[in-house]
């Protein structure tokens, strides 16, 4: 149901963003969005965000409920499969699209709901939206994921991630041919300095090293085998970027949109292939591998003329 709220004497005159921030006890940028989105009239007609109030003068507010971002959406996730289901952990094969989990912005499916709708308990400290994670992958990312389910596995997996002992390998095809064939990138990543989403490698960004491996050269493009040592966001997307051999379909950071559009790529060619660490409880090594999804099969295809 609509409030509503008699403008006072003391904020008369008032910008209407100001005014709705004091009348309703909210921060200022919250009473723009709901003047913004209509939700706020006075006489039946939308109050502007720069109008001025004035006093006696009643505010009418249909404020719509508004889902809390970390929310756990507990939902079936289409393509999330499971490729190993142990008493101390899952791993996952976490399709693109898809978030590790709920964070303020993300409004799509994530790995937490999605294995909380089919029946997966996870007992971990630290946040709930984040119940088990112990590394992520980006939306745009496909492939191999582990989530911890009890709290030691979560204590130790963490601790391998930030000790750089598990064996985190992706599979990527980058414009052209990386020379040379075999290398190490070590360039410290960063926020780009003129493009708030972006990242890029800067001075004064933090330490990032990323090895690879040519695997197979297709002219226009290569297929190339990556070892991360760390785990920046986008990590390998910048380096390769940096090196102008952008990941193929990945716009953001400079692909040839014809090419993308050949190989028919909506996103980056970028999987998260194989992923190898000590069991949190007995020490034993675990690999698991995830093979490549549809979409990124078919480019491959495509790259090596198996495709009409």
């Amino acid at each position: 149901m609509p409030e509503s709220h008699t403008v006072p004497e003391e904020l008369a005159g008032t910008r209407a963003d100001a005014g709705l921030s004091a009348l309703l006890g909210v921060s200022r940028s919250a009473a723009a969005q709901l003047l913004a989105e209509g939700h706020v009239t006075v006489n039946g007609h939308p109050l502007a965000k720069s109008g001025r109030l004035s006093a006696g003068e009643v505010i009418e507010i249909d404020a719509p409920e508004r889902r809390d971002p970390l929310e756990v959406v507990v939902e079936h996730v289409d393509g999330l499969e499971i490729l190993l289901d142990d008493e101390d952990f899952v791993v996952v094969d976490k399709p693109v699209g898809v978030a590790a989990h709920p964070s303020p912005g993300w409004v799509g499916p994530t790995v937490v709901g999605g294995l909380a709708a089919d029946g997966f308990r996870i007992s971990t400290s630290g946040a709930p939206e984040r119940a088990g994670i112990v590394h992520r992958l980006d939306v745009g990312t496909s492939g191999a994921m582990v989530v911890a389910k009890t709290e030691p596995a979560y204590t130790a997996l963490k601790r391998a991630f930030k000790e750089r002992t598990v064996d985190k390998v992706y599979h990527a095809v980058v414009q052209g041919l990386p020379d040379p064939l075999e290398g190490t990138i070590d360039a410290p990543i960063g926020r780009h300095p003129g493009y708030d989403w972006r990242f890029a490698v800067v001075e004064d960004g933090r330490a990032s090293v990323t090895h690879y491996e040519v695997l197979e050269a297709f002219g226009r493009a290569s297929l190339v085998e990556i070892h991360l040592e760390t785990g920046r966001t986008h990590q390998i997307r910048v380096h390769f970027s940096a090196l102008h051999h952008p990941c193929a379909g990945d716009l953001t950071y400079g692909a040839d949109p014809r090419l993308a559009a050949e190989l028919g790529l909506t996103r980056q060619w970028l999987h998260a292939h194989r992923l190898g660490f000590a069991h949190p409880r007995t020490g034993e090594w675990v690999q698991v591998t995830s093979p490549y999804p549809a979409d990124l099969q078919y480019a491959v295809d495509t790259l090596r003329g198996d495709r009409p």
